[in-house]
């Protein structure tokens, strides 16, 4: 996993595998954003409600545990062992939205994260054990959680995205 020395080191990193993340979207048809494809195991939709949901996810951990509640982690009523339940409630709780809708959901969000980034402190975001949320067996520290839920997925998500349109276009 990629390691950061800086807050703007990471933030540089969410703005520029979220920009080209997001352009994959642009020439998606709405009326092709549920398509299945054979060997792609998420629809643009999909995908999009994905990124949306942990990206919220990782902010509400944080906000709840300020407001001093206990973090239930992934959420409240879903185990890590059966994170396939989870992303279905992703998916059902934007499945309402355009894909430009999600794209400017998904743009507020990421916002968020960056703001976020900016009030901790190095302690905070660099070393391990600063949010109870984050203490795991692992000892991660904030910033790979951060990673693993915007850089990581951004840039993965995006190759599918790319395999998803190519294929999208054979079968057409």
């Amino acid at each position: 996993m990629k390691s950061y020395e800086t807050k703007q080191e990471l933030i540089e990193s969410i703005n520029s595998s979220f920009n080209k993340y997001l352009l994959e979207f642009s020439d998606i048809l709405e009326s092709e954003k549920n398509k299945t494809i054979l060997g792609i195991d998420k629809t643009p939709s999909q995908n999009i409600s994905y990124q949306l949901g942990w990206v919220s996810l990782l902010l509400e951990w944080e906000i709840n545990e300020k407001a001093g509640f206990t973090v239930t982690t992934p959420k409240d009523g879903f185990k890590w062992n059966n994170l396939g339940l989870l992303y279905q409630d992703f998916y059902q709780t934007y499945s309402q939205y355009s894909i430009d809708e999600k794209k400017e959901l998904l743009f507020k969000k990421v916002r968020e994260v960056i703001d976020w980034i900016q009030t901790l402190t190095d302690d905070e975001l660099f070393l391990p054990n600063q949010r109870k949320w984050a203490t795991t067996p692992a000892q991660w520290p904030i910033y790979k959680w951060i990673h693993i839920n915007t850089v990581a997925p951004f840039t993965n998500f995006r190759t599918q995205i790319r395999k998803w349109k190519r294929l999208n276009r054979v079968e057409t």
